[in-house]
């Protein structure tokens, strides 16, 4: 069995001890990932701490010119690397594009699509006062080293979301990948290293020891994370004892709220995709729905139609529009709560039970009766289930959306967008879309509120992130 190899200062690096990456479908091993020893992430850490000056001093065009070239080295490398996702995070291959079927395909898309933005940007000096008497410009600079976690949903768009405006900055990078979807993210590495220069994007591999060992090592100089709020909460402590800035963005149980004047025919749809894109392990997917009592039977009818009619299975079929959870922990963490839920007075629509034979498939499940206070409404489920809540007016629907200690996404679905927009401003989240959701953007800035994390990765916004403000302040 291959074993595929981290990437530090430009080259292959093995290490005595490996894991086996598992096809979540299937449950068979599909390739040996490296164990880093803690010598190897100071390695890289000191690789990309080596690199970083002669990075940050090229020119802002060539840096930008590199950009486009690790976009076409994305294209060229499409197909290979969107079948590693499928094999390894489960996600079927689906379709190319934001109108297609959100599978691997997509999500090498997005890695083209969110190389290509950042490349694109610019950060000109602001001047921020002048007078007859002095001239006060801000200058943004590269950080200098950035250490990054990727989880195992979207295992490589998100290692791109961290590592491309990082380097299009001027910082390097040492990135980890999570050890449930580490392969396809160690060649993406590999590939984008054949044209960026050495110790600009290096990687280590292993489970949570090691990312402990990156994010607590003092040469680095801003931390990245993507995950859970637990994890979440360990990467903060490390950076404080470190005093660096840090970005997270950690889990988020998204309400998405129906208005008495929405379709439910018209919006199941975007309802649907909304909580069940990746088979809803997605931090900002769409985890409890609350709807009002005069359009309950119709939209549980019409979600319910559509749930039963996504083929699911091994993604590498043609076909397959659902596929398996990722790993064995989430499975059981979804198994969990769905049997809370029928314990709690929930009514199983659909699915609701394991389907049973090789790989993590679980069916898609609508499960109502359920209301605030009950596990499955107020635990994020990172899974293909969703509680639909009834409610009688708009007022407890909006205490509800915000009576959780998360806030990274929500939606409002209604005919009229003006009221859906004054709903919107209302709820505590970093985005609120209206009449979609979790359709994000590389121009847009992409954050949470509360527990679900601080900072903002994506657009102009997205590019100071990785930045630090320089004063330059002139006496004329």
């Amino acid at each position: 069995m291959q074993t595929y190899l981290n990437t530090i200062n430009g080259k292959a690096v093995g290490s005595d001890k490996t894991f086996q990456s598992i096809n979540p479908a299937t449950g068979e091993a599909i390739g040996l990932v490296p164990i880093s020893s803690k010598e190897q992430v100071a390695e890289a850490v000191a690789a990309a701490r080596a690199a970083q000056p002669a990075w940050a001093a090229r020119p802002d065009g060539e840096r930008k010119a590199l950009m486009m070239k690790v976009a076409e080295v994305i294209n060229k490398n499409s197909a290979y690397l969107a079948e590693w996702v499928t094999r390894e995070q489960g996600k079927p291959l689906g379709g190319v594009g934001p109108d297609q079927v959100p599978g691997a395909r997509f999500e090498v898309w997005g890695c083209e699509a969110w190389t290509q933005v950042p490349a694109s940007l610019d950060l000109p000096v602001e001047v921020a006062f002048e007078d007859e008497t002095r001239r006060d410009e801000v200058h943004r600079k590269p950080f200098g080293v950035i250490g990054a976690i990727a989880p195992w949903n979207w295992p490589l768009l998100i290692a791109i979301w961290q590592i491309i405006p990082s380097i299009r900055a001027g910082n390097t990078v040492v990135i980890k990948p999570s050890e449930y979807t580490s392969i396809g993210t160690l060649e993406l590495v590999r590939l984008i290293n054949e044209v960026l220069p050495a110790g600009v994007v290096n990687t280590v591999s292993g489970a949570g020891e090691v990312g402990s060992w990156l994010v607590s090592d003092p040469r680095l100089d801003k931390l990245m994370f993507t995950g859970s709020a637990r994890t979440g909460v360990k990467v903060a402590e490390a950076a404080a004892k470190n005093v660096i800035p840090v970005t997270l963005e950690l889990g988020g149980n998204d309400a998405a709220i129906m208005l008495p004047d929405a379709d439910p025919k018209a919006m199941a749809m975007g309802l649907f995709w909304g909580a069940f894109i990746n088979m809803g392990q997605t931090c900002a997917a769409a985890k409890r729905l609350y709807v009002p009592e005069s359009l309950y039977d119709a939209t549980v009818q019409a979600l319910k139609e559509l749930a039963q009619a996504m083929p699911m299975g091994d993604g590498m079929k043609d076909g397959t529009v659902m596929g398996p959870i990722q790993n064995k922990m989430q499975y059981d963490k979804v198994v969990d709560l769905v049997e809370s839920a029928k314990t709690e007075g929930g009514t199983i629509v659909c699915g609701g039970a394991p389907a049973g034979g090789p790989g993590y498939f679980y069916p898609l499940t609508l499960v109502t009766g359920l209301k605030d206070g009950n596990r499955l409404v107020d635990e994020e489920q990172f899974g293909p289930v969703l509680p639909i809540i009834k409610y009688r007016d708009v007022e407890e629907a909006i205490a509800s959306a915000n009576r959780l200690n998360v806030g990274l996404g929500a939606s409002v679905w209604s005919a009229d967008t003006a009221k859906a927009a004054a709903v919107a401003g209302r709820i505590q989240a970093g985005t609120v879309w209206i009449n979609q959701h979790g359709m994000i953007h590389p121009m847009v800035p992409f954050g949470g509120a509360k527990g679900s994390g601080y900072g903002v990765e994506f657009g102009v916004d997205g590019l100071k992130a990785v930045t630090r403000p320089q004063v330059i302040s002139i006496k004329k």
